[in-house]
C-alpha cells in the first residue's frame, strides 16, 4: 500500500492484517516508491492514496499497471474531485474508496476488485452517475454542513461532550444529538472521530 502519512499506512494495515485474506508485503511513502515496490514484489493489489509528494496517486497507478497489467489497484484517498476520480479509473484503477469509509465497506471493495469487480464508494458513484447526467460536467459542490452544524462540530473537535455542547449553544442535548446525526449522513461517517478528522480535511473546520 502507499501512502504518505504513517498513521494511515499503519492503521490499513492492521485492518487488512485482521481479515486473514490478505497479507501486506510492502508500504510505501510516496509514488515513486509504490512503483519501485511493485517492481520488486508484483503484489496482486496496491492501495494506492492519491495525494502525495512528487509522483501522485494517478501517475503511480499509470506507472504501475504499465508495467504489471496483473495487479489491480484501488484509489483510497480523502475526498476529491470528478475529474480526479475520472483520471484514476482512466489510467487503470480498479475502484475509488474513501478513507472515511466504514471498515466493512473498506474491505468489501477490495474484496470486490480481488474477485475481477470495479469498486466506487456510493458517494462517488453518485457523483459519476450524476455527471453522465448533466452531459459530463462537473457536479457542483456545496458545503456540506451549516453553519450551526459546523458550530457543533467545531465543540466536538474541541472534546466537548454531547451535553456540554449543548450548554454552550443554549440547546438541549437532544438537538445536538440531531445536529450530529446530519453531520454524519453529509460527510458519510458514522462516529464523531471520523466526522472530525474528515471535516478538517475537507477544511469544514479550521486546523490548530
Amino acid at each position: 500500500m502507499a501512502d504518505d502519512h504513517p498513521i494511515v499506512r499503519q492503521g490499513i494495515a492492521a485492518l487488512l492484517a485482521t481479515t486473514g485474506d490478505f497479507v501486506v508485503v510492502g508500504q510505501a511513502s510516496d509514488g515513486e516508491e509504490a512503483v519501485a515496490l511493485a517492481d520488486a514484489l508484483c503484489p496482486d493489489l496496491i492501495v494506492m492514496d492519491l495525494r502525495m509528494p512528487g509522483l501522485d496517486g494517478v501517475d503511480a497507478t499509470e506507472a504501475v499497471l504499465s508495467r504489471h497489467p496483473s495487479t489491480k489497484v484501488v484509489v483510497l484517498t480523502t475526498y476529491e474531485s470528478d475529474d480526479s476520480i475520472l483520471r484514476a479509473i482512466e489510467v487503470g484503477a480498479s475502484g475509488y474508496l474513501l478513507k472515511a469509509s466504514p471498515e466493512d465497506e473498506l474491505l468489501a471493495g477490495l474484496r470486490a476488485v480481488v474477485a475481477g469487480q470495479v469498486a466506487l464508494a456510493p458517494a462517488m458513484a453518485s457523483r459519476l452517475v450524476g455527471r453522465a447526467r448533466t452531459g459530463g460536467e462537473p457536479v457542483p459542490r456545496t458545503s456540506p454542513l451549516s453553519p450551526r452544524e459546523t458550530e457543533v462540530l467545531g465543540l466536538v473537535a474541541e472534546g466537548c461532550s454531547n451535553r456540554e455542547i449543548g450548554r454552550r449553544l443554549f440547546v438541549g442535548e437532544a438537538t445536538v444529538k440531531t445536529h450530529l446525526l446530519h453531520v454524519f449522513e453529509k460527510l458519510g461517517v458514522n462516529d464523531r472521530t471520523r466526522a472530525v478528522t474528515l471535516a478538517l480535511e475537507l477544511g469544514h473546520l479550521p486546523r490548530g
